[in-house]
């Protein structure tokens, strides 16, 4: 990818107070690369403490969210990982984020395409939204404290079918399940998280930021310390044979065949 390329994945605008990040690599389902990574990571940093902002929009480019981690980059992301931990930090900075983000959703949003949305305070979806966690099927494990943040959410029986099984999430049942605040078609989505936005920016700003610090970040310091138990796990699974098999699978365009390990 070349550096033109690199700085359009991840597009930034702000317009009276609301900041809309836009994932941009429709070509490729907006799978996230290192690059992708770093910027992302920039770019939440930086809005933390902008004082021209107020909200963040989160959307994406093309017919869906995103489909996790972008597999050419897979295979070295362990390394990666602990040369350079972006994802990390992304996942640091998009979790401990102090102003209202609002997501909208079309099309596939798969393992961290997923797993960011937890850290969004409004997530609407299109009716063809759907959400995945394969981390399982992957040989992985859960990461962006998810671990810690779905069995809260829908109890921990609901969220091990998730975790475990990791089958796609239809837009309907993620609203009744409480991953998303509601279904809009897909043509309206658009306008609909930019005039919910809109309605948060006509609210009193610091108490916008304290009600958010009161609700999602009440225990902050759990969530950072599951995201960092996860990581270890998570680097540790991409250099095993499982997850060799998957992705050798993936390639092959083959299902996986995992009856030999114990």
């Amino acid at each position: 990818m070349s550096d033109v390329e690199e700085a359009n994945t991840i597009e930034v605008s702000t317009v009276d107070r609301i900041a809309t990040i836009t994932l941009n690599r429709p070509d490729r389902r907006n799978a996230i690369t290192r690059a992708m990574y770093v910027r992302l990571t920039e770019v939440f940093e930086g809005l933390a403490t902008d004082p021209a902002v107020r909200v963040v929009v989160l959307r994406a480019e093309g017919e869906h969210f995103c489909s996790g981690n972008d597999i050419g980059d897979f295979a070295s992301l362990a390394e990666w990982n602990r040369e350079n931990p972006a994802p990390l930090r992304f996942v640091k900075a998009i979790a401990s984020f102090p102003k209202a983000i609002v997501a909208g959703v079309q099309g596939y949003a798969v393992g961290v395409g997923a797993t960011m949305l937890l850290h969004c305070d409004l997530v609407y979806v299109a009716e063809d939204a759907q959400f995945t966690y394969p981390f399982t099927k992957l040989g992985l494990v859960p990461e962006a404290g998810s671990s810690l943040l779905l069995p809260m959410l829908l109890g921990r029986v609901r969220a091990a079918e998730l975790m475990l099984l990791g089958e796609p999430v239809s837009a309907d049942r993620a609203v009744a399940l409480g991953l998303a605040n509601g279904r809009v078609t897909g043509a309206d989505l658009q306008a609909h998280i930019q005039a919910q936005a809109e309605r948060l920016v006509a609210l009193p700003p610091e108490a916008l930021r304290q009600t958010k610090k009161l609700y999602a970040h009440q225990d902050l310091e759990s969530l950072m310390a599951r995201i960092d138990a996860e990581v270890v796990v998570f680097t540790e699974r991409l250099q095993s044979p499982e997850v060799m098999e998957a992705m050798t699978a993936f390639l092959q365009k083959r299902d996986p065949d995992f009856s030999s390990f114990s």
